[in-house]
């Protein structure tokens, strides 16, 4: 048998996500799309206990006049790197943490999730139309 086999690595609850690194800086241009895209999300399987890596798109429209400031954005998604948390929830509490920092309904949160098991997984959350 493998030594391997049955073991579990010790992960944190979703209260360690800090929502309240996000900062945001006025920006009046409802109608500009903006696209931050990031290959180094990561987030840890509650199942199994193994990381889970994934491509991260954030798409919005800045209709309550205000854009996610970059490094705290960085910041706020590094704090996944440890927390368990299934990939549609991750991306679910993506979507929910920034729809409230700014304050508009046309977000759309994609994140695409590297090979696990043969399956590939990608989930959205939002839509950018009115």
């Amino acid at each position: 048998m493998p030594f391997a086999e049955g073991e579990m690595f010790e992960f944190l609850d979703e209260s360690y996500i800090r929502s309240d690194f996000l900062e945001t800086f006025d920006f009046d241009s409802p109608q500009q799309l903006i696209i931050t895209e990031t290959r180094e999300f990561s987030a840890v399987c509650p199942f199994s206990g193994l990381p889970d890596y994934a491509y991260l798109k954030i798409e919005y429209f800045p209709e309550g006049g205000k854009c996610v400031e970059l490094k705290s954005l960085k910041y706020y998604i590094t704090s996944f790197r440890n927390v368990g948390i299934y990939q549609e929830a991750a991306t679910k509490r993506i979507y929910d943490d920034l729809r409230q920092l700014l304050n508009t309904f046309r977000l759309r949160i994609t994140t695409v999730y590297n090979t696990r098991g043969g399956f590939d997984t990608t989930c959205i959350e939002g839509r950018l139309d009115n």
